[in-house]
């Protein structure tokens, strides 16, 4: 499981030095939102430990490669189903528009023709 420490504050404010733990090794990494860096660095930990569960190698570059690309099939993944869900709404939205159109269409000539049948 993935572990974090704040180093102590640096100058820069902007940067924070955050050490987390991945897969037993720790790494010092630099960010201003150092939670949202743990809990990447927990989620990559994660992953990391699964992919060993499931291949039962001990090659850490191996894992590392394999737990990236699950990361990268389940944010494509994401993304597709993100930008379908899109185009799918909009399509949605101009049949409603189409539609409403017909009706005011509609709508509009019944007017047209009570009007001139007034006239009459």
């Amino acid at each position: 499981m993935a572990t974090a420490t704040k180093q102590p504050q640096v100058p820069d404010a902007v940067n924070t030095s955050v050490r987390v733990e991945i897969f037993d090794q720790g790494y010092n990494l630099h960010g201003t939102d150092p939670d949202y860096i743990l809990k990447l660095a927990e989620y990559v930990d994660a992953k990391i430990r699964a992919v060993a569960e499931q291949t039962r190698t001990v090659d850490t570059a191996r894992l590392a490669v394999l737990a990236a690309l699950n990361i990268a099939d389940e944010y494509h993944l994401l993304k597709r189903k993100a930008d379908g869900g899109t185009s799918d709404s909009s399509k949605r939205a101009r049949q409603l528009l189409n539609a409403l159109d017909e009706v005011l269409d509609e709508g509009r000539c019944a007017v047209r023709g009570l009007a001139r049948s007034a006239q009459e």
